[in-house]
């Protein structure tokens, strides 16, 4: 049986995504407000949010798979850069506004405490979640999607920011001297959902402006050139990421007496080599250069 499409599989997997935070959502609004708990509530809008970014991936899917063409020579894979940012970006203002209002409700005296069914809202979302989290995670690794893992991070999340949630809300629920909780869980889960925000920006961010692989890739992509017969070294190594692979610029040295068809051979070999066996390396420009060093 073949393997669906890298496409195929980010719809799949997102659509499962969609429909568990339409459902958690729904569920931990009805408890939150029905039994009293503002940290319940905000857990709630977080799931709501996640359905946001599995829309903007469901339609984004479609931008950045999309074969390069005359205007955009280098492909659309940058689509799912601007994906990851947005998710983060709508991460950072739910967080904020979390934060604001639990914020106000600290300053406005204790409220009633919640009741022990608000509960049940944390307790699905932990566990669905955290499911949701790892297969989501599987996928995105396996096609190195790095929207797919933005959104992977996403519902581990929204599984981490109802465990305050879920604490705040017991104890509140055990003792009314503890309501005061609620409004400090909420605040919990805000600073949570902001710090997930700034790991999926930052990324997406270096690749925007270009950063390079790592040392430990950059020695492997390095390695594996030199290893072709006939390049004598390998200089000018430079690498960016677009999308999921890293775009590789290199100047191999080779016997400055070589003919042009043979130089053109070992560029195709370094090429093959590093599509074949590089980390994630999606493009290769070898430039051939004369070894003048003899």
């Amino acid at each position: 049986m073949s393997t669906p499409s890298p496409e195929k599989q980010i719809r799949d997997i997102t659509a499962i995504g969609l429909v568990v935070n339409l459902l958690l959502s729904a569920l931990k609004f009805s408890l939150g407000i029905y039994g009293r708990s503002q940290a319940v509530v905000a857990d709630a809008v977080h799931s709501l949010s996640d359905m946001g970014t599995d829309l903007l991936i469901l339609l984004g899917v479609k931008f950045w798979s999309a074969p390069a063409d005359e205007r955009h020579p280098y492909g659309h894979q940058r689509v799912e850069t601007v994906v990851a940012l947005c998710i983060s970006f709508l991460l950072a203002t739910v967080a904020f506004g979390f934060g604001a209002d639990a914020v106000r409700s600290m300053s406005d005296g204790p409220k009633c405490p919640p009741l022990s069914i608000a509960l049940l809202g944390p307790l699905f979302s932990i566990v669905s979640k955290e499911i949701l989290f790892r297969r989501t995670r599987t996928v995105g690794k396996r096609i190195h999607s790095s929207a797919l893992i933005a959104n992977a991070w996403h519902h581990r999340s929204d599984a981490l920011s109802s465990i305050p949630a879920l604490v705040a809300v017991a104890a509140a629920a055990t003792n009314p001297k503890w309501a005061f909780l609620d409004p400090i869980g909420a605040l919990v889960v805000a600073i949570l959902i902001l710090k997930v925000a700034w790991d999926i920006a930052s990324p997406a961010l270096s690749e925007l402006m270009d950063h390079g692989a790592g040392r430990d890739d950059l020695n492997r992509i390095r390695a594996l050139a030199q290893s072709v017969p006939g390049v004598r070294s390998i200089h000018r190594l430079r690498t960016r990421r677009v999308g999921s692979g890293w775009f590789v610029d290199l100047h191999a040295e080779v016997d400055p007496d070589m003919t042009v068809r043979k130089g053109h051979d070992i560029a195709t070999q370094v090429q093959f080599r590093l599509l074949e066996d590089g980390p994630s390396v999606a493009d290769v420009t070898v430039h051939i250069e004369p070894d003048e060093t003899i």
